[in-house]
């Protein structure tokens, strides 16, 4: 789990370049010291790696395999192959991070897991691995996410966690967030906030990257085995960024490999609150913690978001990605709600696998990339399977594709 390059891990405060930190209030601080030097011990603990590793092998039901997507890859004409991550248990790359976090916080005597989500797989991660530790469970959820996510706001409650509905604001992600984390100030001794993704205060930044970075670094060893080299790219869909993260770090030293990142255009990418293109439209700026590019207004604050894909609608992202898009090591493309809707069918109908729509993201520009670079070799995370969207695609799109 220790990283194996040096230009992009963080420095002691938790700084990517000048992305990252940790803007805190000061009550906060000890709480985080402490997270971060539990953290610092459980990476040199073979004892909780080897736990960490039968979880991920005997319950997760890892290494997910990747997939040549032989019939899309002659469609469009270069050589396509999926990281399975759909394929874990719970239905996404989430359980990789929730069951390290869990693991920790049980190892720190913490007895309450608390959360964020937008799509719902973070939360039924978290409540999962909760159950799976005997501990108490919470989840803030925003109200228009949980009348969209409803298959996976029930599966939080059938798994014992309580869900809490975040009613302000825009009623998403980032208001889920802001519930969360006031709700965690109210006893940070005991709970343990387990940030969904690659965003938040040092440490959690590093730590859910190192946590997902399993999926690049299985991903790496499959494509050679299979293709006898590298991929030219290795394409992911970015909200916070934590799956695109995980993929991306096995790569980060392999010049010959580009990295893309795929962000959400929505309905309108020139129209403030119609997208959540953050890399694409945002500047530095601090919110929830950390600075990264963010969306906001000319004073600071954070601004209104969209996307068809509860998953992706945030209006900053990660600190690594910020810094790895100074960088020029990873490039950062868009996909409008449409095009994403059009990639969920396209693969559910020619491969026979239904993702999730933040994974359609990446789907559609891997297309895209496909007639670009014919021949070349593409590998993509499809980080989720589609379960928990079929019946709101249907029942907003499916006309469009013959579902009446």
């Amino acid at each position: 789990m220790k990283n194996t390059f040096t230009h992009t891990t963080p420095t002691a405060e938790g700084f990517f370049g000048e992305y990252g930190g940790s803007f805190i209030p000061p009550q906060l601080k000890q709480v985080m010291d402490e997270i971060t030097a539990a953290y610092d011990e459980i990476t040199q603990d073979q004892s909780f790696l080897d736990e960490l590793a039968s979880l991920y092998r005997h319950y997760v039901g890892r290494p997910s395999p990747v997939f040549h997507a032989k019939r899309l890859s002659e469609k469009y004409g270069a050589e396509i192959y999926l990281k399975r991550e759909d394929l874990n248990h719970t239905g996404a790359h989430k359980i990789n991070h929730c069951l390290g976090e869990a693991l920790l916080a049980k190892r720190m005597g913490k007895t309450k897991l608390i959360a964020e989500t937008g799509a719902g797989q973070h939360g039924v991660a978290l409540a999962t691995a909760a159950a799976l530790l005997g501990m108490e469970c919470e989840i803030h959820m925003g109200e228009v996410d949980i009348a969209k996510e409803h298959p996976n706001v029930v599966r939080m409650k059938i798994l014992g966690a309580t869900v809490v509905p975040a009613t302000h604001g825009l009623k998403t992600l980032k208001e889920a967030v802001d519930s969360a984390f006031e709700a965690y100030l109210a006893d940070p001794v005991n709970q343990f906030y387990a940030i969904g993704s690659v965003v938040g205060p040092h440490p959690f930044p590093r730590m859910v990257r190192d946590f997902q970075s399993v999926v690049g670094n299985e991903a790496r060893e499959q494509i050679q085995e299979m293709t006898g080299k590298l991929p030219d790219h290795v394409v992911a869909c970015v909200g916070g960024g934590s799956n695109a993260m995980g993929l991306f770090s096995a790569f980060l030293d392999d010049e010959g490999v580009a990295l893309h990142g795929v962000e959400p255009a929505g309905r309108d990418l020139d129209q403030v609150g119609e997208h959540a293109a953050t890399l694409t439209k945002g500047a530095p700026g601090v919110m929830h913690g950390f600075k990264s590019y963010m969306l906001q207004s000319a004073d600071g604050e954070p601004q209104e978001v969209y996307s068809v894909a509860s998953g992706l609608d945030y209006p900053s992202v990660g600190p690594q990605h910020s810094y790895l898009k100074d960088l020029g090591r990873a490039e950062y493309h868009t996909v409008n709600d449409q095009e994403a809707i059009d990639a969920f069918f396209e693969l559910s109908r020619v491969e026979g696998i239904i993702p999730a729509i933040e994974s359609s993201h990446a789907v559609a520009h891997a297309i895209k990339l496909a007639q670009q670079k014919p021949g070349q070799a593409i590998l993509l995370n499809l980080s989720g399977r589609g379960d928990k969207d079929i019946d709101f695609v249907v029942d907003k799109y499916g006309a469009g594709y013959g579902i009446g």
